[in-house]
C-alpha cells in the first residue's frame, strides 16, 4: 500500500512553484491535499488541475491550520510549511521588510506547529515539512532578511526534530538552491549570478523530498553539492566567507 494513500496533507504557498509541485505529488500518491495560497485564484487553479483530491484554501499561511483541519475531516497528517518571502535588501532594509520576512518565513511555521503538535503527540505520529532553502544552511548575497529568517526556519525545524522524533513526529527541511519559480525571478541579478546556473524544476524538489521521506532524512538536498558547501562553512568558515565575499564583489561589479 502506498505510504501516503488517504493521508491528509496541507501545503502552504501552493499556488505555484515548489508548493504546487508538492501538492500535485502528494495527491498523485493518494493523499487528500489542502492547497493554500494567499492568492485565491492561484490556489483554486492548482486545486482544479489536481482534481478531486485537492481542496483550495486561500489565506494567510499562519492562520489556516484550524480551517485546513476541518476541511480534511478533523486531522492533518502532513503539514508542508512551504510559503515564503524572498526578501532582498541589506542590513538597512526597512523594518517592515524584516517583519514580513520573519512572520512568513519563521513565525508561520511556529504558529502551525503550535496547533498541530498536541494532536500529533497524542496519537504518536505527524510529519512537518519545512521549505527552508540553501540560504538557511549557507546564506544568500543581497538578501539579508531572507538569509536570516531562513536560518531561523532551519533552527526551528531542527528543534522540532530533536525534541519530538522519539514521540513519532517526523521533520524534514528542504534546502534547495535555485529552483525555476517566481521566487528565482524575484531574486534579480543576485539570483541570476548564484542560483540560475544550476536551477532545477520544482518537480525535482518534490522527487527529492519523497526520496528523503522514504529514507527518514531530516535534510532534503535537491542540490547535493550543498552538503559540501555546508561542510566547508562548518569546518573552515573563513574560507567559506572569503568565497562568498568574492561572489558579493562579482555581483557588485556586474
Amino acid at each position: 500500500m502506498n505510504a501516503y494513500q488517504d493521508q491528509r496533507v496541507v501545503v502552504t504557498g501552493a499556488g505555484g512553484g515548489i508548493g504546487a509541485a508538492l501538492a500535485q505529488r502528494f495527491a498523485a500518491e493518494g493523499a487528500t491535499v489542502v492547497v493554500n495560497d494567499v492568492d485565491p485564484a492561484r490556489a483554486a487553479a492548482v486545486a482544479a488541475g489536481i482534481g478531486p483530491r485537492a481542496i483550495p484554501l486561500p489565506g494567510d499561511a499562519s492562520q489556516i491550520v484550524a480551517e485546513a483541519r476541518e476541511a480534511l475531516g478533523g486531522t492533518v497528517d502532513v503539514y508542508c510549511a512551504n510559503a515564503g518571502l524572498a526578501s532582498g535588501g541589506d542590513a538597512g532594509a526597512d523594518e517592515g521588510v524584516w517583519e514580513a520576512a520573519w512572520n512568513v518565513n519563521v513565525m508561520a511555521h511556529v504558529r502551525a506547529a503550535r496547533l498541530l503538535l498536541p494532536d500529533w503527540l497524542e496519537r504518536g505520529s505527524g510529519r512537518f515539512v519545512s521549505t527552508v532553502s540553501a540560504a538557511g544552511l549557507l546564506s544568500m548575497i543581497g538578501a539579508a532578511p531572507y538569509s536570516v529568517t531562513k536560518h531561523g526556519a532551519l533552527a526551528f525545524a531542527e528543534w522540532l526534530s530533536l525534541t519530538y522524533r522519539h514521540r513519532g513526529v517526523q521533520v524534514h527541511a528542504i534546502c534547495p538552491q535555485g529552483v525555476r519559480t517566481d521566487m528565482l525571478t524575484a531574486a534579480g541579478s543576485a539570483g541570476a549570478l548564484v542560483l540560475a546556473p544550476t536551477a532545477i524544476e520544482p518537480e525535482a524538489v518534490a522527487d527529492t523530498l519523497f526520496d528523503g521521506m522514504e529514507k527518514g532524512r531530516f535534510l532534503i538536498l535537491p542540490h547535493p553539492e550543498v552538503a559540501d558547501y555546508y561542510a566547508v562553512r562548518a569546518t573552515d568558515p573563513d574560507r567559506w566567507l572569503s568565497g562568498m565575499n568574492h561572489l558579493q564583489q562579482t555581483w557588485e561589479t556586474r
